[in-house]
């Protein structure tokens, strides 16, 4: 089956055109795709709810906010700063121990969209006993472990999978996307999986935010988990154990929504909200749409 393609309309012409890939996995084996399942792609921050493995491991007590903002991109709301500050309190920690780099008016670490993620490694280390300077590079334990937990769930060897520098500076890792969707399916294989995911279904306004796709994905599918990454990656895992994972070709975020829909209909999900979505101009008024060919 070809990739998805995705079209931005206005006034009726089409404007510009996406390819999306997509694969859906249950019970090991791809039972829907869309392009290249075997596309290989770095995870990027979808691997956020696998890189909060040992902070949920490490601590048995961690509220389900922390878990969930430790697997977060957030927008620097007060919630989710507030979140971000609880993990960071737990770890004996403060907003200058992070290494994710500053973001936000005026910058601060804090507001840095991937600080959750960096707090809970900080707590890690902590209780570890691990020390916390360069925990983000390669070489150090937490990034070790990091790597262990996704080659572990992926069901792969450490050595086969390509490592590089994401964004705010720790390790990403690059998969195959019917391996991305695979490791979603295992996730909830281990106790702490299972608390970082229903902290992901409890507090879905956390993990990005308001009109986030990720967020909108799981208020719209009950049951589901979901996690974005940079250059237009989508992956997660539907209330029946289905994992998907699906990558826009041009790296853009766009054409996600659109392509979602028409995805997960072959998987008896129905996504209305997202079949369309609005372009509008600088007078908030509509003047086109995003929509699957």
């Amino acid at each position: 089956m070809d990739p998805i393609r995705v079209l931005v309309k206005r006034g009726g012409i089409t404007e510009a055109e996406h390819l999306v890939h997509a694969v859906a996995v249950r019970d090991g084996k791809t039972v829907a795709s869309a392009g290249s399942p075997r596309l290989v792609t770095f995870m990027r921050s979808s691997s956020k709810p696998v890189q909060a493995l040992p902070f949920a491991r490490a601590y048995e007590d961690a509220a389900p906010r922390e878990l969930a903002i430790a697997a977060a991109s957030h927008l620097a709301n007060r919630a989710q700063l507030d979140a971000v500050r609880a993990v960071l309190s737990r770890g004996h920690s403060s907003a200058d121990d992070l290494e994710c780099g500053a973001a936000g008016a005026p910058p601060s670490r804090l507001k840095h969209n991937c600080s959750g993620k960096h707090a809970g490694m900080l707590a890690a280390c902590r209780a570890h006993g691990w020390r916390t300077e360069g925990y983000r590079l390669s070489g150090h334990r937490m990034q070790r472990t990091n790597l262990q937990d996704v080659a572990r769930l992926a069901g792969l060897d450490e050595d086969e999978i390509r490592t590089a520098v994401d964004g705010c500076g720790v390790v990403t890792f690059a998969l195959p996307l019917d391996k991305m969707a695979f490791v979603f399916t295992q996730l909830q294989s281990t106790p702490e999986g299972t608390r970082i995911a229903d902290a992901m279904r409890a507090y879905p306004e956390l993990i990005r935010g308001p009109g986030a796709t990720d967020t909108l994905l799981m208020q719209n599918a009950p049951g589901a988990v979901a996690k974005g990454g940079a250059e237009g990656l989508m992956c997660g895992v539907l209330a029946d154990g289905t994992g998907f994972a699906l990558k826009s070709l041009d790296g853009n975020e766009r054409p996600l929504r659109a392509a979602l829909a028409a995805f997960f209909e072959h998987l008896g999900t129905a996504l209305p909200d997202f079949v369309s979505t609005p372009v509008t101009n600088s007078r908030d008024e509509v003047v086109g749409e995003v929509v699957a060919a």
